[in-house]
């Protein structure tokens, strides 16, 4: 039998709000962001947010474990699972990466994280546990997997992964500091394409280069 249309809404409401926060705290950072403003996109009281979660950090955390890293595992899920060179992994990988992060509201939460941790330690440490240490993480295991097949060059992973990331991390923000201020716009997309060749030129174990 279908629920009641009035007890779909109800469970349906620590999505809607979690989905309100993403786009608030992307819009207005951290430290500007209201639950009044929250409740109201939802569609809910201001008293009902405090029903679910009991502070703004709450909701922080809900938006990274809710709305950002069932993306991030997705891309994670479809790395491990492809069965094929390092290098088409990786060519792969950081395309869809950049895909990601141009078509919802990532980039802006990184730069809230960057912008506001001073103030907010808390983002810092959870945006780090819960999202880039399981991105380094990920990487670095595809980059081990490459050297035990001899595709990649020995190293550290890690290390490497760092150099993999970085320039991501560096358009990403490009794209949300300067670019609304004037600055000339990037494709992050092909930044992405570009760096992989340029990555895996200095990566890639001597035979494997194509």
């Amino acid at each position: 039998m279908h629920q009641p249309k009035w007890r779909r809404r109800k469970e349906a409401r620590p999505g809607d709000i979690v989905a309100a926060a993403l786009a608030v705290f992307a819009e207005k950072g951290f430290a500007g962001a209201r639950i009044e403003e929250i409740a109201r996109r939802a569609g809910v009281s201001k008293g009902t947010v405090y029903l679910y979660f009991e502070t703004k950090g709450d909701l922080f955390r809900a938006v990274v474990h809710d709305a950002i890293i069932p993306n991030i595992d997705e891309i994670g899920a479809m790395a491990l699972a492809m069965d094929l060179p390092f290098a088409e992994v990786l060519r792969t990988l950081l395309p869809r990466f950049a895909g990601l992060v141009t078509t919802r509201p990532i980039g802006a939460v990184v730069k809230m994280v960057v912008g506001e941790s001073r103030n907010f330690p808390e983002l810092a440490r959870v945006w780090h546990d819960e999202v880039i240490a399981k991105g380094v993480a990920l990487i670095s295991g595809l980059i081990l997997r490459g050297q035990e097949r001899g595709e990649v060059r020995p190293g550290d992973p890690r290390t490497y992964a760092f150099s993999i990331m970085g320039p991501m991390l560096i358009g990403v923000l490009w794209r949300e500091t300067f670019t609304p201020l004037g600055a000339a716009s990037i494709d992050l997309q092909a930044v992405a394409r570009q760096h992989v060749e340029t990555v895996l030129a200095g990566l890639l174990a001597e035979g494997e280069k194509t």
